[in-house]
């Protein structure tokens, strides 16, 4: 069998690789002992570099397009194996062909929950998943970094490192951001430009570029949600005394509607004898005052909204904790363009009295 394939090795003289895979990142073509004849085609597709390895060393790299493997072609190996007579025989390299195109839809997430502190509900703990979307950055750093002599290598293989990466970082991250529990959701997008523009130096260090990464959700422990749910709860229901009389009128719509069977009457009768106890404790004189109570408060005025210009672009509308979150990511600067409803033009965000304050005390200029 060795002999049969070292003869077919002989002959061929077409290396390429066409991927029939959605995961290999990397792929080492194969030939018996690695030879490769003199003037052998190579074929380097779009979204692929071919990398030569010479004795463990990276000798040459090539980019899409068709080569004929000549010393014309290949200085760098011509110039290690000190070869004179222009590959009139076999010459042994490796050959790694390199996946360039984006690898999407990677998942992140949260294994054990992670510890915050908020500042209005004090230490809380939240789980937190998403994708993320990589692509080789610079082959011959993965080579060394990460492959190694790994003849097919896939996404599965790093996805685990990369995944762990992401989650150690984004506790750190997110802490020092110091937005609301409630407020998260309203900053998916904001923080997850912030974590990949924190996270992409790491990726790099490997040869991997991060080209996105996402936020799909961030969830509290049950418990707290349920406890959340409550308070909004009460918030729906409004005034306590006229919600107490409805249910109270629909018991008793309830009960008069059965029929006219003897347990029909008891129950009937029984809804209206907890009917007349509570609307007794309903109408019981109070030890205020009715007729001199205050009237209600107005409704509550609508929260002000911006929109500021980031990267020549406009981002809004944006509460007055967006902004301040991203001045201090220093996303936003004092001389950001601001614009509100009720505003003629774009004007410095230090110029409206009511967002100067977002930016604290400036020390005066240095005397000369």
């Amino acid at each position: 069998m060795g002999f049969f394939d070292k003869i077919m090795g002989e002959f061929i003289d077409v290396i390429e690789w066409i991927d029939d895979s959605n995961d290999t990142m990397v792929y080492r073509f194969e030939r018996y002992g690695n030879e490769i004849k003199n003037k052998a085609k190579l074929i380097v597709r779009e979204s692929q570099v071919a990398v030569f390895v010479k004795e463990g060393e990276i000798a040459d790299i090539f980019e899409p397009g068709i080569y004929e493997l000549t010393t014309n072609n290949m200085p760098i190996l011509t110039t290690i194996n000190h070869w004179d007579h222009a590959f009139n025989s076999p010459f042994k390299a490796e050959v790694y062909f390199f996946n360039l195109r984006q690898f999407t839809d990677m998942k992140w997430g949260t294994k054990n929950p992670l510890m915050l502190r908020d500042k209005e509900f004090g230490p809380v703990r939240i789980r937190s998943f998403g994708t993320y979307t990589i692509r080789i950055e610079d082959p011959s750093v993965f080579l060394k970094e990460i492959v190694g002599t790994d003849g097919y290598f896939s996404v599965d293989e790093v996805s685990n490192q990369l995944r762990n990466l992401i989650v150690s970082r984004f506790a750190t991250i997110v802490g020092g951001m110091n937005i609301p529990i409630l407020d998260l959701a309203a900053n998916y997008e904001i923080m997850s430009d912030f974590i990949e523009e924190k996270i992409s130096p790491e990726f790099s260090a490997y040869g991997l570029s991060l080209t996105k990464l996402l936020i799909e959700n961030i969830s509290l422990p049950q418990k707290v949600e349920e406890a959340l749910d409550k308070r909004t709860s009460m918030g729906i229901t409004g005034n306590l005394d006229d919600y107490l009389k409805y249910q109270s009128g629909e018991a008793l719509g309830a009960a008069g509607s059965g029929s006219s069977t003897a347990g029909d009457a008891m129950g009937m009768g029984m809804g209206f004898a907890v009917a007349q106890q509570m609307a007794a404790n309903l109408t019981a004189p109070s030890t205020k005052v009715q007729t001199n109570e205050a009237p209600p408060p107005p409704p509550i005025p609508k929260a002000q909204t911006y929109h500021v210009v980031i990267d020549g672009k406009s981002k809004g509308p944006l509460t007055m904790v967006q902004l301040k979150s991203l001045i201090e990511m220093d996303k936003v600067t004092q001389e950001t363009l601001v614009w509100r409803e009720g505003m003629s033009g774009w004007e410095d965000i230090a110029s409206l009295d009511e967002l100067s304050g977002l930016f604290g005390t400036m020390p005066p200029p240095i005397p000369s």
